[in-house]
């Protein structure tokens, strides 16, 4: 679904004279029916990395800061994968700060980020630090695609109902801090196609990053090779499959609340706990403890490590231990289950 690059001039009766076109208008009243995404009068820290769907972000939310009241702040991380990263950077700092848009950035050590997994727990971690010092919404431009391309990749993998819907529109940035900082993704409701609409009608720059097209990064081969394939045989395929995301985020967030409720009332007895695990069916034992797990702090189990503790935590099965990642350890006997933190070095 595309949007004519139509720009008209907007005042809003308030003083925000802009060039509003319909891309501004599409965000503009999803956050007036969603305002948590990005609250009036908040400090926002955009996650920029240069690439069409950030700039997008990035240009919508400039032009609509002053209507909102936010305080606009980018930031940007540089893996140093490619040659060009480091002038990237220098140009992308150039373009903000002609925009009066403050930037920030973090360099990393190029070793140390040599995969995906670690990539983004690094740039979630410059996240986190500079939005606490801030005390901002992080907000990333992931869009319906990259929601699409995220469920074919947990479903490839083997995932439960939460991987199957893990780019929701807010979260906490950390799964474990539920009063800690935002995450924002207030792009879904727009696809990669309306993203290089937006920058053209924009006039905004773009930076590509090479390693996009590295077949050696899974997701790069789900967005280039099987994408579409799959749209070829069924034209409109990944916005159908970002809205099955969103419908399962939804019957998720329904079995999380009651799940939530029902571990309330047995919080503080590892006994009653025990007995919980012991009586339900094993697809039951798994929503409690991977919702148990998550509330304690540690690490999240794949499907495969969740069905296997599970198993071990049957009624007849014997009293045991397992160990989790990050040196935390879950151990059980007939009447009791514990769960401990790694200890301190």
């Amino acid at each position: 679904d595309s949007d004519p690059p139509i720009l008209t001039p907007w005042g809003g009766g308030d003083g925000c004279n802009v060039n509003w076109s319909p891309w501004h208008d599409r965000l503009h009243r999803h956050l007036l029916q969603r305002p948590e995404l990005l609250p009036k009068g908040q400090a926002i820290l955009l996650a920029v990395s240069g690439g069409q769907d950030s700039m997008a972000l990035l240009g919508l939310a400039r032009d609509l800061a002053c209507r909102h009241q936010w305080m606009l702040h980018v930031w940007h991380g540089n893996h140093g994968w490619h040659g060009a990263a480091q002038r990237s950077c220098d140009e992308l700092k150039a373009w903000c700060q002609k925009q009066d848009v403050v930037i920030l950035s973090d360099t990393a050590n190029p070793e140390d980020v040599d995969s995906e997994a670690k990539a983004r727990e690094w740039r979630y971690d410059c996240l986190e630090t500079t939005a606490k010092r801030l005390q901002a919404v992080v907000a990333t431009a992931h869009t319906a695609t990259d929601r699409t391309e995220t469920l074919l990749l947990q479903m490839a993998r083997g995932t439960d109902l939460r991987g199957l819907c893990s780019l929701r529109e807010q979260r906490p940035l950390r799964d474990h801090s539920a009063n800690g900082v935002q995450l924002s993704r207030p792009m879904l409701i727009f696809q990669r196609n309306n993203t290089a609409e937006i920058c053209r009608a924009l006039n905004l720059p773009t930076w590509i990053d090479p390693t996009n097209t590295s077949p050696s990064f899974a997701r790069n081969r789900i967005r280039n090779e099987v994408l579409p394939v799959l749209d070829a045989i069924y034209p409109g395929c990944d916005a159908r499959m970002s809205n099955l995301s969103e419908r399962l985020s939804k019957i998720q967030e329904i079995q999380q609340e009651l799940v939530d409720q029902h571990l309330k009332e047995i919080e503080t007895s590892n006994q009653k706990l025990r007995e919980l695990m012991k009586n339900s069916s094993l697809d039951v034992r798994r929503i409690l403890m991977n919702r148990w797990i998550t509330q304690q702090g540690a690490p999240q189990l794949n499907a495969n490590e969740l069905d296997h503790l599970c198993r071990r935590l049957g009624a007849h099965q014997p009293p045991g231990r397992a160990d989790l990642a990050k040196g935390w350890q879950i151990s059980w006997t007939k009447h009791s289950l514990k769960l401990d933190a790694p200890k301190s070095k």
